[in-house]
């Protein structure tokens, strides 16, 4: 190839540049830089260029291998413990902007076989040479690269071990430029079957954001209708992570939780959903508007949109993981053909319920339906990481006052694990609570789908209604 571009440029080169013009100087310089290439490429590969001898394998050595599968850095890789990092470094052209050797790079895919599988990157340097060096498991390489353009680059063959999540860690060692590479995808061959690896191939903003989690609570045939639903919620110590939004007492119109919105600041919120159907809360008719009636001390309250849209409240309130919170709502139809919600918080280092907010949703008449819990993640870059949120004591009490216990729930999940562009999504009984777990490239899942039942505690809340603030 390099006798060839030599020719070529010899050819070019005599040729009159005056008079061919500037479309051909452009040319001329094509084929030098090609020419220049070519010969570096001839010469490692003489000589070797990897740690452990074995030759850069250009284009036309790695031809032969045959690429089963593709996996797009884009929306499935994150610069590790740097959240900073990876909204910088991991673009929807995948990683780019790499400059930092420390950083750890890992792409996460879920593989059902084990055994040897070849690997590879397509890649590009801006210019230069660059060094990186490639984890799989307890095996590592490196390789250097040198091609301008993107290419597929063969890393060499590595042994899964385990069927279920793996990560490839890539890691910057020396460059000649400014940054080390822009990686668009890592390639794996010796795979039959395509079907049998599991990764996020397209919609990356959810893919990154991972799967959301939801228990949906059965209530007793015999309850009637539920006028007030409790909750209890604790965070695992570690598990208080940042995007994390652990929603307690969801209902048909709303939903009450706790959020982990940066590493300052936390909240309580509660926000009921209005009946005109927009993401644009701007366009929902006065007649169709959630109205505040009322809120606690310190409460925020306005506007919702880009999930549905109405009217919304929240609570700065740093609370802490291992300590347990209470949740308590209320629903019940009111005049005008409109129902009244009410939410009020319990924190045991306060001692007594708070109210959140009351808010009046029009043409809906209605008690609480749909009792359930969520756990989901809004922020991408914390996608890699797990958390975990356990609930109990799930109760509601009919138009009575008369408490029911609820100790069935059914398991479920959204778009992003029922397509399986995630797999690390889990639900269940935990030391006699209800648990919702997701994120962080974990193996063993749950089944969508699944009933679980908890031990009934027989203890009802002991809430006297009337002392309840705003009651």
């Amino acid at each position: 190839m390099f006798f060839l571009y030599l020719a070529e440029y010899k050819n070019i080169n005599s040729m009159n540049d005056a008079v061919l013009g500037e479309r051909t100087m452009n040319t001329h310089k094509k084929y030098f830089i090609r020419m220049v290439n070519s010969f570096i490429v001839f010469m490692l590969f003489l000589l070797g260029c990897s740690k452990d001898g074995s030759v850069l394998k250009g284009k036309e050595n790695i031809d032969v291998i045959q690429w089963d599968i593709t996996v797009p850095t884009a929306g499935n890789s994150w610069v590790i413990e740097s959240v900073t990092e990876t909204g910088k470094m991991i673009t929807e052209s995948g990683i780019t902007n790499w400059s930092n050797p420390d950083s750890r790079i890992r792409t996460f895919f879920y593989l059902e076989q084990t055994g040897k599988f070849d690997f590879g990157l397509r890649v590009k340097v801006a210019s230069g040479q660059s060094k990186i060096k490639i984890t799989l498991g307890d095996e590592t390489k490196e390789i250097a690269l040198i091609n301008m353009y993107f290419d597929n680059i063969s890393v060499g063959p590595f042994t899964i071990k385990e069927s279920g999540y793996q990560y490839l860690e890539i890691q910057g060692v020396e460059k000649s430029s400014t940054t080390f590479a822009e990686i668009s995808d890592i390639l794996i061959g010796g795979v039959a079957d395509t079907g049998t690896a599991y990764f996020v191939k397209d919609d990356f903003y959810w893919g990154r954001r991972g799967p959301s989690v939801h228990l949906s609570y059965e209530q007793p045939e015999d309850a009637g209708e539920a006028r007030w639903f409790y909750n209890e919620l604790t965070i695992p110590e570690g598990n208080d992570i940042l995007g994390s939004y652990f929603m307690a007492n969801g209902f048909a119109e709303g939903y009450f939780g706790i959020q982990v919105n940066s590493s300052v600041e936390r909240r309580i919120l509660f926000s009921v959903w209005s009946p005109y159907q927009t993401d644009n809360p701007g366009e929902i008719p006065d007649d169709y508007k959630i109205i505040l009636l009322k809120k606690g001390e310190g409460v925020h309250t306005g506007e919702f949109g880009n999930e549905g849209s109405g009217g919304q409240s929240y609570r700065k309130y740093f609370w802490k993981a291992g300590t347990t919170y209470r949740f308590l709502l209320k629903g019940e139809p009111a005049e005008n053909n409109s129902t009244d919600y009410t939410a009020y918080f319990f924190a045991p280092e306060i001692g007594e319920w708070e109210l959140i907010a009351s808010f009046r949703r029009p043409k809906t008449v209605t008690y609480l339906k749909r009792l359930h819990s969520f756990l989901e993640n809004f922020i991408t870059e914390t996608g890699d990481t797990q958390r975990k949120g356990l609930y109990s004591r799930q109760w509601m009490a009919n138009a009575e006052g008369q408490w029911h216990e609820l100790t069935r729930a059914r398991f479920t999940a959204d778009a992003t694990a029922r397509t399986q562009a995630r797999l690390d999504y889990s639900g269940g009984v935990e030391n006699g609570m209800f648990f919702l777990q997701n994120c962080g490239f974990f193996s063993e899942r749950s089944l969508i789908d699944s009933f679980f039942n908890r031990d009934a505690s027989g203890a009802a809340p002991i809430i006297d209604f009337s002392a309840l603030p705003g009651e």
